[in-house]
């Protein structure tokens, strides 16, 4: 079973190029054969003439020995008929002879050219000769040795093709699939975790832009692993606080000794703080992750965003004046907004809990909005400790 892409490209192309190859000569060999045997006949024609002009001015007197010899300088095998239809057949290498008809004989002892029809197997022409006042006919064959040389030339130069065709696509085959080895390796990287991966490339064609998008979906899959690590880390913290006061609380009222019956309801109390603080931190978690699929209900409402602020500023109360936070409101009782008003309940309650949490007390926390062109402003300071520019990013 063939499985890699470089030995797949290999065997296509030396299948396409033989068949390209095959069909090509066969097709030119149908296309040309009428040409080439008609070329083949003005050949033989032309050296008979010359032979038969040669015979007439030397007028030697052994004429077998004279056919013989141009026989051996032209290599076209040849039929002499006489008078009486008697044949005398002149060859170098026992040519398998060709059947000529009687009537294509007397043809040219009539004095007449013949060229044989192009569905003949073998080529031949006639000419009349005369011998010694007599009419005679010489018929000369295609030479054997002749188709040989040519057969052997367009093999040759179709196995050229093939070699040199060969060595280019195994150059350029392992051109093409070096950058796609390279982006099976980083895949395999990241799907073991590891997403510091980028593949280095100058190329600016399809496989160039796949691996510019490679790059950018690990880089953007690095990010996000470093937001879930993040999230993950952040989530465990804020389940870890509150677990560990219950839990301490619970075993501390587990034994009489430890506390006095008369503190008993505020640890009490600081349990159940700490369970709705963890029911809070559950439902968070479920709205953020309902958030990221199609099934989250979005109810938009139109309502005017000053007085939403003010109740969530009233809500907290108890957070901020245990903590005697001074909180100022600079609101423009003219915006209004169109939003799902329970979601971005949620978020104005967790920025001014978080900026109530971080603020010592004493301190003061700072809420304006402001209606700009096509947005609305929503800023909150406060005298915490901040946030850091890392944190404000991913935040973002």
């Amino acid at each position: 079973m063939i499985k890699t892409l470089y030995v797949r490209i290999i065997c296509t192309f030396l299948v396409v190029i033989i068949f390209s190859l095959l069909t090509s000569f066969f097709l030119g060999l149908f296309l040309f054969k009428k040409e080439v045997n008609h070329l083949g006949q003005n050949d033989m024609i032309a050296t008979g003439e010359e032979m038969i002009r040669l015979y007439e001015q030397t007028q030697p007197e052994d004429r077998d020995a004279f056919i013989k010899s141009m026989v051996k300088v032209s290599t076209y095998p040849i039929h002499l008929y006489d008078i009486s239809g008697n044949l005398t057949f002149y060859d170098l290498d026992h040519t398998e002879t060709v059947e000529i008809a009687p009537e294509v004989v007397q043809m040219v002892l009539q004095g007449q050219v013949y060229r044989s029809p192009g569905e003949v197997e073998q080529t031949f022409i006639g000419l009349p000769f005369p011998y010694k006042g007599e009419p005679q006919a010489i018929f000369m064959q295609y030479s054997p040795q002749n188709e040989n040389i040519i057969n052997r030339m367009v093999l040759l130069v179709l196995l050229l093709a093939l070699l040199i065709g060969s060595l280019c696509i195994l150059i350029a085959a392992r051109y093409l699939v070096k950058p796609i080895q390279a982006l099976t390796r980083a895949t395999k990287r990241m799907a073991k975790g590891d997403f510091d991966v980028e593949i280095p490339t100058k190329r600016l064609d399809e496989m160039g832009a796949l691996t510019h998008s490679f790059n950018e979906m690990a880089s953007e899959l690095k990010q996000l692993e470093q937001m879930r690590q993040d999230f993950v880390s952040s989530v465990s913290h804020e389940i870890q606080t509150p677990l560990t006061s219950i839990s301490g609380f619970a075993m501390a009222m587990k034994n009489s000794s430890l506390v006095a019956e008369a503190d008993r309801n505020y640890y009490l109390d600081i349990i159940i703080t700490e369970s709705g603080r963890l029911s809070r931190l559950s439902d968070n978690l479920l709205e953020l992750a309902s958030l990221d699929s199609d099934h989250h209900p979005f109810e938009a409402t139109t309502y005017h965003l000053d007085e939403q602020i003010r109740q969530i500023v009233v809500t907290c109360e108890p957070q901020w004046s245990t903590k005697n936070i001074q909180v100022d409101l600079e609101l423009a009782d003219t915006i209004q907004i169109t939003a799902d008003r329970d979601q971005l309940n949620q978020v104005w309650m967790n920025l001014l809990g978080n900026s109530i949490k971080f603020t010592p007390a004493g301190g003061h926390i700072h809420i304006r909005t402001n209606q700009l062109a096509n947005e609305i402003l929503f800023t909150i300071t406060d005298t915490g400790i901040g946030i850091s520019a890392r944190a404000a990013g991913l935040c973002v």
